[in-house]
């Protein structure tokens, strides 16, 4: 049996046409939605979410496209594009009786979270962002053989066929490759999780890479589109990172400032799954937040 959020409910909660999310929901208070990244579910949240709930309700879905959320097939290159994502977030809390309320996001979460924030300012009272840049700086800083971190990205940007066929071969070798580099302590994702986090990614190869082809097109418009309206992040933002920029060459917190005026940025030394490495530190930087 899969594990699951301790104390927590399980619901599918429909928020589009012929999409339904899993979504995980404890506490009482108010609402605080968190977002998963790569290549993970709702579980990554375990611990954070566990001790939000003592004062918050917490609702945690798998995103569409994950886990056991529904996954349509991409027909039209919008299907995984950041902004219908994010319209799923604000349709699930709403379903839930939340107009307002806070979105944190970890990798692939929080892009989806940076996008409900430009789109729906009047919904995101706060955001937060565990590392990543947004995606047009992600692609603007990737260059020369430093890039090379970000192999995935270009795989999966490639046209539908090849991406899906060479990742499905190997879906446990290519999903664990990630759990296995991007991790500083391996106990952090015990055995039950790390098997649930690959079985849930082998049977979503096709709108995984669909989520990713996405933020190399679709995202990357409305990316630079806010860019050159001025549209920015109203709400006070959190963003805990690694310093990529070292690796990189560039100055995340500078990146960040142009999105965010409201701005906390916060370096951390743990590996990129920090709720899981470092949920302690997690934790705090979401109260913290949650009080701006």
């Amino acid at each position: 049996m899969a594990p699951t959020i301790t104390g927590f409910d399980y619901q599918r909660v429909t928020v589009a046409d012929g999409v339904t999310l899993n979504a995980a929901v404890g506490g009482s208070g108010s609402p605080v939605v968190l977002l998963h990244g790569f290549p993970q579910t709702h579980l990554m949240w375990r611990h954070v979410a566990a001790d939000l709930a003592a004062d918050h309700t917490v609702i945690c879905p798998d995103l569409r496209g994950y886990g056991d959320s529904d996954k349509p097939a991409d027909a039209d290159g919008q299907t995984y594009a950041k902004r219908t994502m994010a319209a799923d977030v604000v349709a699930l809390a709403r379903a839930f009786g939340h107009e307002r309320f806070a979105l944190a996001g970890h990798d692939r979460g929080a892009l989806v979270a940076i996008r409900a924030g430009l789109d729906h300012p009047d919904a995101i009272t706060h955001l937060a962002s565990l590392d990543v840049l947004p995606t047009l700086d992600t692609w603007n800083v990737m260059h020369g053989t430093s890039a090379a971190v970000g192999f995935h990205l270009y795989l999966m940007a490639q046209p539908p066929g090849l991406p899906e066929q060479m990742i499905s071969a190997s879906a446990d070798a290519f999903f664990g490759h990630f759990l296995d580099i991007w991790t500083q302590d391996p106990g952090a994702i015990p055995a039950d999780v790390r098997a649930a986090y690959l079985t849930a990614s082998r049977e979503a190869v096709t709108s995984i890479v669909a989520d990713y082809r996405a933020s190399a097109h679709v995202d990357v418009e409305h990316d630079e589109a806010d860019r050159k309206s001025g549209n920015r992040l109203r709400m006070p933002v959190t963003v805990l990172q690694q310093d990529w920029g070292a690796v990189l060459g560039f100055d995340a917190a500078a990146l960040w400032r142009e999105w965010a005026p409201d701005l906390r940025h916060i370096p951390v030394s743990c590996g990129h799954f920090m709720a899981e490495e470092a949920p302690a530190e997690v934790t705090k930087a979401l109260r913290e937040l949650l009080t701006r």
